[in-house]
């Protein structure tokens, strides 16, 4: 028997955590994680208090302000929290609130009929998580105080000022034992500020950025959102870069079943579905009971008008639910008593009532929409048609791309170098640009593991195309063919099947221009719209060919930015030295390309990562246009969403 089976396990090794002390202890569990996400988080929990006073009525301004020392003060002009003495705790209701699990207002209907708060976790979470926090509540006339460090008040509620205003100011402070990172992301809480502001018509929000001022001292950055017409004009805020198939959206408000029901929808010339769905503000980006009414509402809806209209008959085409909502970006806002969400965090809303309430909603309101608007309305289902179409024109090019036998020589792509093992997990293949670079890559490779794939020109941007378009493109079916996966699983006819996926490392190995940086972009697309599932697994890189070559003599170094080049020349002096530019991969030798580009040991690869796939679509909206942003700029706006780490 081992030394620890011999310690006695008693009553004395159970743990009791008291207070605020399980936050601290455990802290993912109230707020996700203790990264930059659980950061901002912090934040949300604040506001949303602010924001539970708005739907109450009785807070019409909401200031978000992140400080020079990155502490953020909330401040609105709410009722304030009350400050009487608890008679079941004995002492101030503020200290309760601030210090005490599971207390708050939400619990009482009387207080809050509906609101994101329900568990009375927030903010004394956000007080368990800061080395300090300062409250000052407006009330009746007068300014009461108390601080608190680390979830600890350091003195009783006091009195310290009158005043004329009402309302509560939150200031704190993350700990940095706890979170791994403590730097606010101002971009990130301006998302969110704006979501709130729209979801939330008629309510004053801003939010400063006290860290960067200009000459005359005052903050660089500082918003302001006020929207008159809510979720109308969230959702021109979305589709502004998309071409719209309606001069209006549609607009839905009403309350089924004492549900608050708000649904804002636009029919565009894209091919995507983006739905968006709240509850009580809280953005639910797993869905849940709210989003399912939705969508059995709106096929429903407009199957039946499609039918009587007779366009269906005369189109002779099969359709399904996914066909209508190609194109349709949506906005569903819920107000929910008693929402049941899934944790702390509510990323799915489980309510069985309220699936039938937004479906009653959406089938009424939708129906006499299209009755009132006949145009719109045929446009609706044209589109609709057309998605169809698509649709059966992708599975039949699927199924052309699957009939290739991918571990055939016959059934490869013509000029694929393939590598001689068999091993996914070693093997490697680089999609390079052009023949010229083709050939020095084939002769710098090493054949054991690495397969060279030339791509000729700049393939299908299939941001702009339909699927079976994109299918239909020959360097595309080339590439799946080379990769070895196929399209479609038993449980997903869209799904990708990576089963028999060749490559555990698929670079793109592109000149350092403006038109490499186009191909990347263009390769990155295609894998972030129809392979996802390889970024996700960590398959996909970027190389980084050397812009120059410095030699003195015997000594050469090549030299990755102006700033390696620079420090080359001073290192080796002033006489004569030669430097070359590298303009393309062709110009570099195999050797050249093996040492820089190629070796395992001696590379720069960049590894493409999707943080969030759903917020991700909003990088890809540049492709829309035909100027596609160079390498520098499309890294630069993968930072927040889909990144590329070095």
């Amino acid at each position: 028997m081992s030394e620890n089976q011999n310690v006695d396990y008693s009553a004395s090794n159970i743990t009791v955590l008291e207070g605020l002390e399980a936050v601290r202890v455990r802290p993912a569990m109230y707020i996700g994680d203790v990264n930059e996400r659980g950061l901002h988080h912090l934040v949300y929990e604040v506001v949303d208090n602010s924001i539970d006073e708005a739907l109450a009525g009785f807070c019409t301004k909401i200031d978000v302000q992140i400080n020079e020392d990155n502490s953020i003060t909330v401040e609105d002009n709410g009722r304030g929290i009350p400050v009487d003495m608890h008679e079941k705790e004995h002492r101030s209701a503020l200290e309760v609130v601030m210090t005490v699990l599971h207390a708050g207002g939400k619990f009482n209907k009387n207080s809050y009929k509906v609101s994101g708060g329900l568990h009375g976790v927030g903010v004394s979470c956000v007080n368990a998580l800061s080395d300090h926090m300062i409250v000052n509540v407006y009330r009746d006339g007068k300014v009461y105080q108390q601080e608190y460090s680390k979830g600890k008040p350091l003195y009783a509620v006091k009195e310290v000022g009158t005043t004329d205003k009402r309302g509560t100011k939150i200031t704190f402070h993350p700990d940095s034992t706890i979170f791994t990172v403590t730097e606010y992301k101002y971009d990130t809480l301006l998302d969110r500020m704006r979501e709130l502001a729209y979801l939330n018509k008629g309510i004053e929000i801003n939010i400063t950025d006290h860290r960067e001022l200009k000459e005359d001292g005052t903050p660089l950055r500082a918003d302001h959102f006020f929207s008159e017409k809510g979720l109308r004009d969230f959702i021109s805020y979305l589709d502004e870069n998309r071409e719209k198939l309606m001069p209006e959206a549609i607009y839905i408000e009403g309350e089924r079943k004492g549900i608050p029901i708000e649904i804002a929808m636009q029919y565009n010339t894209g091919y995507s579905e983006n739905l968006h769905s709240y509850v009580n503000n809280i953005n639910t980006h797993e869905g849940g009971t709210h989003l399912a009414g939705f969508r059995s509402g709106l096929t429903r809806t407009l199957k039946s008008y499609a039918d009587r209209s007779g366009l269906l008959q005369k189109a002779k085409v099969e359709i399904t639910g996914d066909d209508f909502r190609e194109g349709l970006t949506a906005i569903i806002s819920v107000k929910v008593a008693e929402p049941q969400f899934e944790g702390q965090t509510k990323t799915k809303l489980g309510n069985a009532e309220v699936r039938g309430a937004v479906d009653e909603a959406v089938s009424e309101m939708l129906e006499n929409y299209l009755e009132e608007h006949p145009n719109e309305a045929h446009t609706i289902v044209d589109k609709v048609i057309l998605a169809a179409r698509a649709r059966q024109a992708a599975r039949k090019a699927r199924e052309m791309v699957q009939r290739s036998n991918v571990f055939s020589s016959a059934g490869m792509p013509g000029k694929l170098a393939d590598c001689q093992s068999n091993d996914p997990a070693e093997c490697e293949i680089f999609f390079v640009e052009g023949d010229s670079a083709g050939g020095s890559a084939k002769q710098g490779r090493d054949r054991r593991f690495q397969a060279i794939l030339p791509l000729r020109g700049k393939i299908l941007n299939v941001e702009k195309v339909m699927r079976h378009r994109a299918f239909e493109s020959e360097a595309i079916r080339d590439i799946y063919t080379a990769l070895g996966v196929t399209v479609g699983t038993p449980e997903d006819p869209q799904a990708l099947n990576l089963s028999k996926l060749r490559y555990h490392k698929v670079i793109i190995m592109t000149d350092a221009d403006v038109d490499g940086a186009h191909i990347d972009t263009l390769m990155l697309t295609f894998f972030f719209r129809y392979m996802p599932e390889l970024i996700e697994n960590g398959y996909v890189y970027l190389a980084t060919p050397p812009l120059y070559l410095v030699k003195k003599g015997n000594k050469q170094v090549y030299c990755w930015t102006e700033d390696d080049r620079e420090r080359a020349l001073m290192e080796f002096g002033d006489k004569g030295i030669h430097v070359q530019r590298y303009k393309g991969l062709g110009e570099m030798n195999s050797d050249q390309l093996r040492d820089t580009t190629m070796d395992p040991e001696g590379r720069q690869l960049r590894q493409v990562t999707i943080e969030n796939a759903a917020s991700a679509d909003r990088i890809f909206s540049l492709l829309m246009g035909d100027d596609v942003p160079p390498r520098r700029a499309f890294i630069e706006a993968n930072a927040t969403y889909a990144n590329i780490d070095a």
